[in-house]
């Protein structure tokens, strides 16, 4: 299944247009046939590119409970997250819940896919290295590597294996099976051919601008932080601390100052959420 997704793949981030699965569906293979209600209640559909339109995140939908062979009353048997081993690696390497950005970049540069033994590093130079950035400079200067932000730079770094990470809560991808959803869970082929027919084709320079689009600023820590990560206003009495502080304080007053408006501190300083423990 995801050798066929990925050929559907066509700009490599781990997206495909709705059209595009449908398509298989219809003409290749039947299981891509999901409803569109049923995708969106999944966390499936990525709907966030004006571009685009609507697009299928591959990894999220290779482990959504649709496509689990077993259903059970107390277990799911279910698509293997690939994300996992490569983020262990990087676990491995830095051996603390919290890295440096340079540290990151270093090991995440030579992590290869686990699904292709002989596909290149990631490109991790450009629009990742400044979020990865920006969420250090959020936590104080140092990622943690448990937090729903790190995760969806993950998902970037590494779009076909590491799953795009939904605030906790938003979706039921791990637990809304088919019978759980209604018999509305697959499209019917005129709806899935209507999708095929007017589907829009844009500018390969407008859709290489757009990868991004879905990034979110909030934060949600997987992992008990407490004593070892602060946000920039809460580092106590350091000097360097106090610095970091009052400079993301005056980037605040200056965005406010402006009206409120979007612009570069507005991905800069998330919105921080409680600490939760939980699995996501």
């Amino acid at each position: 299944m995801k050798d066929q997704l990925v050929g559907m793949d066509r700009d490599g981030n781990g997206r495909i247009k709705l059209s595009d699965f449908y398509g298989t569906g219809l003409d290749k293979d039947w299981r891509f046939g999901e409803s569109e209600t049923y995708l969106r209640d999944l966390g499936v559909l990525d709907e966030s590119s004006p571009w685009k339109g609507k697009q299928v995140i591959i990894p999220n939908y290779l482990q959504a409970a649709s496509n689990c062979i077993v259903a059970a009353n107390h277990y799911l048997v279910c698509c293997k997250n690939e994300c996992e081993e490569m983020l262990g690696d990087i676990e491995g390497a830095i051996g603390k819940p919290t890295a440096k950005v340079e540290d990151i970049l270093k090991i995440a540069g030579s992590v290869v896919s686990p699904s292709d033994e002989n596909e290149a590093p990631p490109k991790l130079k450009g629009p990742l290295t400044e979020q990865l950035t920006r969420v250090a400079e959020a936590h104080g200067g140092e990622v943690p590597l448990h937090g729903r932000l790190f995760a969806q730079w993950m998902h970037y770094a590494f779009p076909r294996e590491c799953p795009f990470p939904h605030k906790a809560g938003s979706f039921a991808q791990h637990t809304l099976t088919p019978g759980a959803f209604g018999h509305d869970y697959i499209a019917s082929k005129d709806v899935m051919a209507d999708h095929v027919a007017n589907a829009m084709d844009v500018g390969h320079e407008a859709e290489n601008d757009d990868w991004m689009s879905q990034w979110s600023a909030e934060e949600e820590l997987f992992a008990d932080y407490t004593g070892t990560l602060h946000a920039p206003w809460e580092c106590g009495r350091s000097l360097s601390c106090g610095l970091f502080g009052l400079l993301a304080l005056v980037a605040l007053v200056a965005r406010f100052g402006q009206g409120g408006k979007g612009g570069k501190y507005e991905s800069a300083l998330p919105t921080f959420t409680q600490q939760k423990s939980h699995y996501v």
